[in-house]
């Protein structure tokens, strides 16, 4: 995987502006309200910058069971950590017979605005259902799970998959957004203070954003009866993102009477990914499984 991802960055500076081959584009023609000019920029640790196109990149079980999870990794709206978040937990959502896509979306200050990352969910939640038969998928059985700031991408395009974010470019778009089952890791969703302390805040809102611009990205705020069932594991001691968005949020859920399970470990911090091998945390994965099974996402384990 990792050959693979050298070979695309060496032919996306050749090629500004372009998604890496095999990607699935987003877009049929530039995306809503601009980008950044390119060429897309990979650290050696997987860190995405500079996303001139918009675009998914798909993990195929050789068996799918039916599911699919969008995943979206974190890095506060000013990078995506695809090499610590959404790469290692696609490979194992591959394992699992889960058909997993990462997303490779735009962040709002490289020339698409604070509107752009949402934009880009929207429409790769759209693009993933209207193509849900030529992948194995039940369009049923599609979630979305974000990691960090990538949580709260998740979460908003979870409590808004109808908002008219952007002009519909062609029939996709006319094909629900709404994740079947949402899962928020170490997530940063509250715009509040005094819970407002994230780089992500900062990115979206600048450091004197009015009220309403607090309220309008709050994801805890835009919940109501139709938002998805949701999987929230998040870390007391976490240092980035305070537990209260974890909390706040599940209060909001139960208020609407939507499902929702909370995990919160004694300690693990922030940005665990899968999880460090004998920590607290590295247990989501299997509670994320028994969750999915209990509510009929995923087929029960045999035996």
């Amino acid at each position: 995987m990792r050959g693979l991802m050298l070979l695309c960055l060496v032919l996306i500076h050749l090629h500004a502006g372009a998604a890496p081959p095999g990607a699935i584009v987003l877009w049929p023609g530039a995306p809503p309200g601009g980008a950044a000019p390119g060429p897309e920029r990979d650290s050696a640790k997987g860190s995405i910058t500079q996303v001139a196109q918009p675009y998914l990149i798909a993990h195929r079980p050789a068996r799918p069971d039916g599911t699919a999870i969008l995943l979206v990794s974190g890095g506060g709206y000013a990078h995506i950590e695809a090499g610590k978040e959404s790469g290692p937990a696609a490979a194992w959502l591959q394992t699992q017979g889960v058909t997993a896509f990462e997303l490779v979306y735009r962040l709002p200050q490289e020339g698409g605005g604070a509107s752009a990352p949402f934009q880009d969910g929207q429409r790769a939640m759209r693009v993933i259902r209207a193509r849900a038969a030529e992948w194995g998928i039940d369009p049923a059985r599609i979630g979305m799970l974000g990691f960090s700031a990538g949580a709260h991408l998740a979460g908003m395009t979870a409590v808004q998959p109808d908002a008219a974010l952007y002009v519909p470019v062609d029939a996709i778009d006319g094909v629900s957004a709404r994740p079947d089952f949402v899962v928020l890791l170490y997530p940063v969703l509250t715009m509040q203070p005094p819970f407002d302390t994230t780089h992500a805040k900062k990115e979206l809102l600048g450091s004197h954003p009015t009220q309403a611009a607090r309220d309008a990205l709050s994801v805890e705020w835009q919940v109501d009866a139709r938002t998805p069932p949701a999987f929230i594991a998040q870390a007391l001691d976490d240092p980035i993102s305070p537990p209260e968005n974890s909390t706040l949020m599940a209060a909001a859920l139960r208020r609407a009477g939507v499902p929702v399970e909370l995990h919160q470990f004694r300690r693990g911090g922030h940005g665990w990914g899968l999880g460090k091998p004998g920590s607290e945390p590295a247990a989501w994965p299997q509670l994320l499984m028994a969750w999915l099974q209990s509510h009929g996402w995923m087929p029960q384990a045999p035996g």
